[in-house]
């Protein structure tokens, strides 16, 4: 057994691994039940239509971080494919995030955008919202409510399957609104899909010899075997798994995707479209072929229908539920974790019950080998 066992190879693990391998010289073990790395970021190229598909949904790489990005840029070249959103509500097709060009179509007007922001202004003071204590009153509070009830209030339910008010404020600052006509869904100063995707990256950031891989491996197999007491673990799973669950199950929102081949050259024309009327089950279709515009086109394509529902146990967690009674419980999953499971790290998405981006999960595990993993290797 290695010194470190990392439980988990997504963008948190695999990066700890590689700098514990190449920085501080010592071998790891890698383990990951599923049987591939790369976590919910894996890619692959699908045999039936020659199309690189993201198997866990769209993930496009962005950040305005220059540490990240000279990092992940040493295991792959990105290609300069920018991020596009669009959204259908009753049959017409509308640019998202909200900008000049959504509120003129919606309204049916040309206006400047001096002139769409003094008219949102009008639609806020009808509202007077100064301190929004929900998702729905931060909304209102930033767009007014017309274009709140058509964009926003049923891709929420569809997304959370709870009402927005029941969701916190913050939510919502991931889709600002905008005077003017620019539709890039990022503003970040690097952005891209990695030019033999995601699988290829992966493989190269776990290629040190250093560094051992099994797949297919679960940890709950290995525990049973118990690991030698002066192995550091880094646990990248969900931290209530960790410890079967003793005080609870916190809340995760998971995806199904439908899967549907088309011996054509174009589906949609976007990468991404969402569905805002609750009358559509789905909430978006991924159509991957766009994201890789530099190769060549083999006239078919391949897109996901994406359906949002409460994650059951073997389920693929995605989203964690920023509700007080989560926010609670995972506070006393941190409390048992320092007093029972003192030789373990928890990290990421799923050890820290928080959504990152995959930029912020590069950050925090650079993070944790610097400020944690090193001090702990030293003792």
């Amino acid at each position: 057994m290695a010194r470190v066992l990392i439980v988990g190879a997504g963008f948190f693990g695999s990066v700890l691994a590689e700098r514990i391998a190449e920085d501080a010289g010592l071998p790891v073990t890698v383990i990951d039940r599923r049987e591939h790395v790369g976590g919910n970021c894996w890619s692959e190229v699908d045999r039936s239509t020659g199309v690189e598909f993201h198997k866990y949904g769209s993930h496009i790489f962005h950040t305005s971080s220059e540490e990240v990005w000279k990092y992940v840029s040493r295991f792959t070249a990105f290609n300069e494919y920018r991020h596009v959103v669009w959204t259908t509500f009753q049959n017409r097709v509308y640019s998202m995030p909200i900008n000049l060009g959504t509120i003129n179509a919606y309204y049916g007007k040309n206006l400047s955008p001096s002139e769409a922001h003094a008219f949102i202004q009008e639609e806020l003071g009808r509202e007077n919202i100064s301190q929004p204590h929900n998702l729905e009153e931060k909304a209102v509070s930033l767009i007014g409510r017309p274009l709140y009830e058509a964009f926003i209030r049923e891709y929420t339910i569809k997304q959370w399957s709870k009402e927005p008010v029941e969701l916190p404020a913050d939510i919502i600052t991931r889709l600002p609104v905008r005077f003017s006509y620019n539709n890039r869904y990022f503003f970040d100063t690097y952005e891209g899909i990695p030019l033999e995707g995601y699988g290829k990256l992966f493989e190269r950031l776990l290629a040190h010899d250093k560094i051992t891989v099994r797949l297919g491996t679960d940890y709950a197999d290995m525990a049973q075997s118990a690991p030698p007491r002066d192995t550091l673990i880094i646990w990248t799973g969900a931290i209530d798994a960790f410890f079967d669950y003793a005080l609870g199950q916190l809340e995760w929102r998971t995806m199904d995707f439908e899967e549907q081949r088309f011996d054509l050259p174009d589906f949609q024309g976007a990468t991404v479209m969402n569905y805002a009327d609750a009358a559509v089950p789905y909430t978006r279709i991924h159509e991957f072929k766009h994201y890789h515009p530099e190769r060549e086109d083999t006239g078919k394509t391949l897109i996901f229908k994406e359906y949002s529902r409460f994650a059951q146990r073997g389920d693929e967690p995605y989203y964690p539920v920023d509700t007080r009674a989560n926010r609670e419980l995972f506070a006393r999953y941190q409390d048992l974790a320092r007093t029972r499971a003192a030789n373990v790290i928890f990290g990421g998405r799923l050890g820290n019950y928080k959504y990152y981006d995959m930029d912020d999960a590069i950050m925090a595990a650079l993070a944790c080998y610097r400020d944690v993993v090193v001090p702990r290797l030293r003792a």
